[in-house]
This record gives C-alpha cells, structure tokens and sequence, in this order.
C-alpha cells in the first residue's frame, strides 16, 4: 500500500473508530479533505482510493469522508453517478446543517450543473430570503431543468417589474412552451395575454403556439387564443395578419360567425381601392351564410386578383396584364396576344394571378441582360423573388429551373448555384419549409440558427441524419435550451424501449456521452452499457454493429465493448471481416492476442471470395513482403495469387451486374495495389522465371483486365528475361475478347462515342424537356401530337444514353504497339486473294465502332472478320456466311495505320 492509500485508510479507519457526529463537522473539515483531494490528483492513485472508500461504505454508507472523496472523484471523471454525493447532502439536509448543505451543493456545481444541488440551493436561499443568490440560482436552474415553468414565469414578472420589456416577453415565451407541456391551458392563457399587452409582434411564434395548443389540448383552445389576439392586430390594421388570424379561426370552427363577418370587414379594408370589391364578396357568397366559408374564401381569393393593371399568367400565351375589367368581360394584353378578351368565369378558371414582383413577371418586362445582371449580382435578392413567387416555398430545382437556361448558362448557375446555397443555409432570413425540408422559405422575421437547425431536426427521416442535426447544435448553439432538451430527449425515449436495437445502443452512446459532458442532462440510468450489451444476442452482435451508419458511434462502440465486455476479442475478431479498422488490430495486438491476429488474417486470405473488402484491406494495411512474413507468416506470393483470382472474381461479376459498384470499387483497389504500386512487377521481377511463368500465365488469364496492364507487364519481364517466351500466352486474347462481353476499340472512337453521349445528356435531353414543358402547357394531353412526339424522342434519348454506356463500359482500349503482324488480328491491314475470282482485296481489321464495310474496314467480331481472325500469311481459307461461300488466300499481313 502506498503512502497515499495508507493516509486515506487512516483517515478511513479513524472516522470509523472515533464516530465524529455530525454535528462536529465543519467546512474546514472539507476544506481538508479538498488538501487531500488534491494529492490524489496528482498521483496515479485514483482507482485506489476509489476502492477504499467503496470497500469503507459497504460498511457504513453514510461514511462522510468516503462519500465526499468517491463522490468528488466521479464528478471529476464526468461519470454519471451522482447518488453518492446526494446522499451526503441529504444528510446535512436532515440535519439542518445549512451552511454544510451549501458548501456541498456549491462544489457539486464547481463540475457542472446539477439540477438536484440547484434546486436545493433554491429552497434554502428563498427560506432565507437571500433573493440576490435566488434569482441567480433561479437563472441557472431553468436550463437544466425544462419542466421548470413556475420559476420562469417569475422571472418575467421581474423582468416586467423592472421595465425590462425585451427580457420579459423573451421569459414568458419560454414559460408557455413549459406550461403547454404540463398541459395547464388556464396559465397559458394568461401568460398569452400578457405576451400580447406587451405588443409582442412576432407572429409566426404565436401562430407556432396556437399550433402547438391545438395539438396538444384542442381546437377549441386554440380558437380562444386567436380570439384573444385579433382585436390587437385589428387595431394595428394589419390586414394580411387579422385575415391569417380569422382563417385559422374558421378552419378550426367553420360555423363562427363573428370570424366570417369580421374577415369581410377586414378584406373590405386591404381591397378599399379595387374597382370590382363588392361584385366579388357577391359572387362568392362570402356574406352568406349558407355558403361554406372556407369556399367562400377559396372562391373571394380567386376573382380579387383580378383587376385593371394586375398581372395574369396563361399556360399557352404566358405572362398578361388585365387592361380592362367591363361587367362580365376582361381584357388582357399577353405579349403574344394583344386585346384578349374573355369572361370572368372563364379568367378564373384558366389564367394565375401573379404579383408584380412574381419572376414570371420580371422576366415578361425586364430585358434580359438587365435582369441577368441583376442576378448575378445580388443573390438574396434573387433567391427571396423566387422563393415568395411560388407560394413562399422552393426548392434548388425549381430555382434553378427559373434561371436556367432562360437567363444563366449551365456553366454559370454551377458558380451562382453555390454562393446561393451557402446563403439559404446560413442566412437567418430563410428557413426551411416545415412539412417539406427540401424546400426553403422567406421569414418575415430572421430565424436564428438553433431553430433552423431544430426544425430540421424534426422534420429529418433518418435517425443517423438526426445524430448529425444533433451534433451541429452542440457545436454553434447553447444545450441549455428547450430546442435541445427536445432533441435530446428523442433519444433518450429510445433508452426506454425494451428490444435492444441499433437506435438503442446509439442512443444509449449518445445519451452517456452528452450527459457526462453536460450532468444536468443525466436521465438517471441504473443500467449500463454491458447491461445494455448482455441483452444482444450473440449473432447479432455483428449485424448490429454495422446497421450503425456513422464512424464516430462504431468507433465508441468497439471502445465500450473493450471496457466492459468479457469476451471482447471475440467480439473483435467476429466484426474485424466485415468492418476493417487499424484500431481493432492495434488493441488484440496490444492485449497479447497477435497468435489470434494472424490466425485471423490467415483465415481472411484463405475466404478472400467471402471476404473480399477484409482481404484488400488487409494486403494494404501490410502490403510488404517483410511485413506478410513477419505478422501472418503467409507466404507472400500467395497474397498476389488470391489477388488476381479475386480481380478476376471481381470482373466477372461486374459483367453480370452482380454487386457492380462495391465490386468495381474493389477491383479499382486491387489494380493499384498490383499494378499502380508495382507489387505484382516488383515480386515478379525478383523472382525466377518459375515465379514469372505461374504469375504472368495467372494475370494474363483475367479476361477483362486493360491489356494496357498487361503489354506493359510484358515488356518488364522481357527486359529482364530477354529469352523468355511469354508471346504465346497472348495470342488469342483478341479472339477471347471478341467472346467476351468486352470490345476492343481504339482510342480515337472511344472519344467520339463519349463526346457522343455528352451531347445527348448536356444537351438534347434538356433540350427534349424543355420541348415537353411547352407541349404539357398547351393541355389535353390525350389529343396533344406535340406531348406525344417528345415523350417518344425522350424514350429513344435514354435507350440510347443506356446503350451507350453499356457499351462504353464494356470497350478497351487497343494499344497499337501491341499489334501482332504474324496472324490476322485487330489493327492489321491484311491483303488476301479470292481463289475463285483471283482478284486482290484489302481490308483492315478493327472493332465494330470503326467497323466501315464501303471503305474496306471490317470489325473483328463480325463473321467475316471473326473468320480472318487468327490466320497467317498463306493460309487458304474455306467459309460460309449466310450460305454463301468464300474461298481466300491470306498474302500479306501488316500494322494498320489508327
């Protein structure tokens, strides 16, 4: 025992021995506990110190000195527990040992904020009326505590007192959200009609109350509240508000007829200037009772944009102004069409009214260069008239389909695109639309980045994406808010659910972690994580661990199973096939299990079919031949054979569509390990030519590897191995090529194609959208030739953008120094004679994108071309395409020119 452990235990042993009553113990006793404290800081002696007063309260558990040292060093390790410190201030609590219980509770709080030393502190400052340290006690305790409401609604009865109207109105809007939540609609009432004598103004936080009231109590309730405030905004004439205000009211009560008389009265007043006013609130019956008012007011909406210098939109002639409006006739100039008239009825059904300021309307009126430059110019500008011109809600793509290409290039909206995605994600004066998080919003007033960040919170699917949300307020905005409580506690329901799932054990990580950073958070927990863990079965554990989709989780995870699991290792060695990381590794390695570490590895090279990712992983992670040797005792050459098998392995199945991306991310990994990094030449090169035969006959027996690789690979081992005959393993591998899914091309026709279908994608299939657009404006699309004749052009577009992928994905690249001028193959121009004319033709011998019969250019996989292939000179051919015979003489073969 150290001296350290025995000055503790003497201390231990003494308090046991001697029994000091509480009454004894004063502040400068804990003050030398601190002195003691501090010693045990500076020395590696905390787990021991530990143990003795964990051994020292199971036989007295209210031991003082144990509880204040093992209390003190949890705290100050961020553990979870803090029974042991509440226990020892409810002691002095029962005592009535106030001066001890407020020395106590204030070093608690020395490592973070703790809801039951705060509230203890409240209680014993306002019994002694010590309102400076209450009301400080008061301001901490509401953020860690958010079902606190009374105290926050007293913080703004202060605040009002002081004539502090800012403060006071920022404490009742706090205050409402708490008391909703305990469901006490009598005090939100109250505290709503406060929020409106105080002139507060920011209505899409009343209306997101009203909302919130109607969810949580009723309807009826929310219809109060909004009764209570529309005589406020009526006498503010805020025509646009009280009307919002009087809709709410008949959506929740369509029979109130205060609300529809008042919303007559109000549109009376916004359209006191508009010529056709009482003709419309006749028309729609918007008076009358027996109409249904929601129609009414559907129905008022409609006709009242109507009028003299007013902005319409129709679907075949575009953008118009109302020139006139005479009984039941209106006038409207479209650019196209001067003088129109129509009927009211029949302009109601058929034209949208649009806002002067609508983009529709701007790009009718403006020129083009002025606006574009305006555009490209001012960004929030831009943003904010597209946005309000579709109903105060738009996504990228509608944006971007109002500018492009009508007034940017493609190649300029890439640049004005980004600039103006950085502002909808950082500028207050947009949000997102709640019920559609892809779509973005104008606010009447800036949102500020926690609300933007928790709405998106709670509107976003995916629980990972949700973790991310989650993360970002920690990082640019206070936890000690509603907002985050509310985001915090969608994960601390998880914690609550009986089958141990992904959501659980993340949540249970995040939780853990969140409240060891921030104790008030704590959700009291008498469960931990090998609890937690115990209740996965065991062939679950892997299939568990990777459904969950973030690095940083994994990586907390695997460190929870090390801490507290058992049979760790087991646990490591089952996941380390299916998720690789060094840091698995490094941990067996470190615990003495490298025997079981190479076993491993051993076993990951013996199943590379089954393990794929593990077996390219690994050959990177110790790519060396000296590191092979020495960590897995696996004889290298080994590791490239099962390489080029699983580079073969990989090829195929891509040809069959089998997994194709993660295969082709696979064989892209093993061709730079072989080839990029030169390991396969390398060893090659330092071996015999045993090592050489049985490698190069390996590699060059993968069909649809780039023949690149191998011409190249080739000339090394010829260089070295100057008399080595490696030539014959590569005859046939044109005529392999042309049975093989794969085509040989050369480099030039390569271009053109992908040239060729840049121009489809770039530009004739927008091109074929745009012209559908148009067709699908002029209507009746059963009888519209033009809707028709693009759909068929769109269909034919992407068959031909399909094949030409396929195809362009299958071709390789003809290297022309690889020409073989011994037999008939690709890049030959051959001369033969026809035995039975005795005439001299010559033709070239390509692939079938160069494939030109009128020129004498023939593609080696057609009939005639597959027939030539492979012969040498003087060879005399005999064959057949369709049933007409062909007798040949082989001249002369030569390289083409290509």
């Amino acid at each position: 025992m150290s001296d350290l452990e025995a000055k503790v235990n003497s201390m231990l042993n003494e308090e046991q021995w001697t029994r000091a009553a509480l009454s004894s113990y004063t502040i400068n006793n804990f003050k030398e506990f601190d002195e003691l404290l501090e010693e045990v800081f500076g020395s590696d002696m905390e787990k021991e110190v530990q143990e003795l007063c964990r051994e020292q309260l199971e036989k007295n558990k209210n031991s003082i000195i144990s509880l204040y040292i093992s209390g003190i060093l949890t705290l100050k390790h961020q553990q979870l527990d803090d029974s042991g410190m509440i226990h020892l201030i409810n002691i002095f609590v029962d005592n009535h040992k106030w001066n001890l219980v407020e020395f106590l509770c204030r070093k608690v709080l020395e490592y973070g904020e703790n809801k039951y030393a705060l509230r203890t502190l409240e209680e014993f400052y306002s019994n002694e009326n010590r309102d400076r340290e209450k009301l400080e006690i008061w301001e901490r305790l509401i953020k860690v505590d958010y079902e606190e409401a009374q105290i926050v609604r007293k913080l703004a009865e202060k605040k009002e007192e002081e004539g502090d109207r800012e403060g006071a109105v920022d404490y009742y809007k706090k205050a409402i959200h708490r008391f909703i939540g305990k469901n006490q609609f009598s005090v939100v009432k109250d505290i709503w009609a406060k929020i409106i004598e105080l002139g507060e103004q920011e209505y899409e936080f009343l209306f997101l109350i009203e909302n919130r009231v109607s969810r949580v109590m009723d309807g009826e309730k929310a219809v109060q509240l909004l009764e209570d405030l529309y005589p406020a905004v009526f006498q503010r004439e805020e025509w646009d508000v009280a009307i919002e205000i009087l809709k709410k009211i008949l959506t929740y009560d369509p029979k109130n007829n205060l609300a529809r008389n008042q919303i007559v009265e109000c549109y009376r007043n916004k359209y006191k200037g508009h010529s056709q006013l009482d003709e419309y609130i006749r028309l729609s019956n918007l008076n009358q009772g027996w109409r249904n008012v929601i129609e009414a007011i559907t129905d008022f909406e409609k006709h009242i944009s109507f009028d003299s210098g007013s902005f319409v939109f129709h679907k075949t002639w575009g953008v118009g102004l109302i020139k006139s409006i005479a009984d039941d006739d209106i006038v409207i100039d479209f650019t196209k069409k001067r003088n129109h008239t129509m009927s009211l009825k029949m302009g109601v059904n058929a034209l949208q009214s649009l806002s002067k300021d609508h983009i529709w309307v701007l790009k009718s009126i403006f020129p083009k260069d002025k606006l574009k430059a305006k555009i490209k110019k001012d960004h929030i500008w831009t943003l904010t008239t597209i946005i309000k011109s579709f109903d105060n809600s738009a996504d990228i793509k509608k944006i971007k389909s109002e500018l492009v290409p009508a007034i940017l290039t493609p190649g300029e909206w890439t640049g004005w695109s980004s600039t103006a995605r950085e502002i909808l994600k950082t500028d207050s004066a947009f949000g997102n639309d709640p019920d559609r998080m892809d779509h973005y919003v104008v606010r009447d007033k800036p949102m500020s980045l926690e609300e933007r960040i928790y709405n998106s919170f709670r509107t976003e699917k995916n629980f990972f994406k949700k973790i991310n949300y989650m993360r970002e307020f920690m990082e640019t905005s206070d936890p000690n808010s509603d907002y985050f409580n509310e985001i915090f506690q969608f994960f601390a329901g998880y914690l609550k659910t009986a089958n141990v799932n992904f959501n659980v054990v993340c949540s249970y990580l995040l939780v853990t972690k969140i409240a060891r950073k921030y104790p008030f958070l704590n959700p009291g927990l008498n469960w931990g994580f090998k609890e937690l863990f115990s209740d996965i079965d065991d062939v679950n554990v892997t299939p568990l661990f990777l459904e969950i989709d973030d690095s940083d989780l994994r990586r907390e995870f695997l460190i929870k199973v090390r801490q507290e699991v058992e049979d760790w290792d087991r646990i490591y060695l089952s996941i380390f096939p299916f998720y690789q990381t060094k840091y698995i590794i490094d941990d067996l390695k470190g615990a003495g299990y490298r025997d079981r570490v190479n076993k491993l590895f051993t076993d990951v090279v013996e199943r590379y079919r089954e393990y794929r990712e593990a077996f390219l992983w690994v050959a990177r992670t110790y790519g060396d031949q000296e590191k092979w040797q020495e960590s897995t005792g696996i004889k290298y050459e080994k590791v490239l054979i099962n390489l080029i098998h699983l580079l073969d392995l990989t090829y195929r199945d891509i040809a069959n569509k089998k997994d194709a991306t993660n295969n082709r991310k696979i064989s892209r990994g093993v061709e730079t390990y072989l080839f990029k990094e030169l390991r396969l030449e390398n060893f090659i090169l330092e071996g015999d030519k045993d090592t050489v035969y049985r490698l190069f006959s390996l590699i060059n027996d993968v069909k649809d590897i780039n023949p690149k690789l191998i011409v190249n690979l080739r000339k090394k081992i010829e260089e070295k191995f100057p008399d080595f005959k490696i030539a014959a393993a590569r005859e046939t591998r044109p005529l392999e090529a042309a049975k093989s899914r794969n085509f040989f091309v050369t480099e030039a026709a390569l271009m053109e194609k992908q040239k060729e279908l840049k121009q489809i994608i770039e530009v004739e299939i927008p091109k074929n959208s745009k012209e559908i657009g148009k067709a699908i404006e002029l209507g009746d699309l059963k009888e519209n030739a033009e809707y028709k004749a693009g759909k068929e052009k769109q269909e034919s577009l992407q068959i031909a953008v399909g094949r030409l992928q396929d195809e362009i994905e299958r071709a390789r690249v003809f290297n022309p120094e690889e020409v073989d001028t011994k037999k008939v193959s690709f890049g030959t121009r051959v001369e033969l004679v026809n035995l039975d004319t005795e005439e001299t033709e010559v033709i070239t011998i390509l692939g079938p994108w160069e494939s030109d019969p009128a020129n004498r250019i023939i593609s080696y996989v057609s009939p005639f071309g597959a027939a030539l292939a492979g012969n040498r000179k003087a060879k005399k051919l005999s064959f057949e395409i369709n049933e007409q015979k062909y007798n040949y003489q082989i001249v002369n073969i030569e390289k083409a020119e290509f």
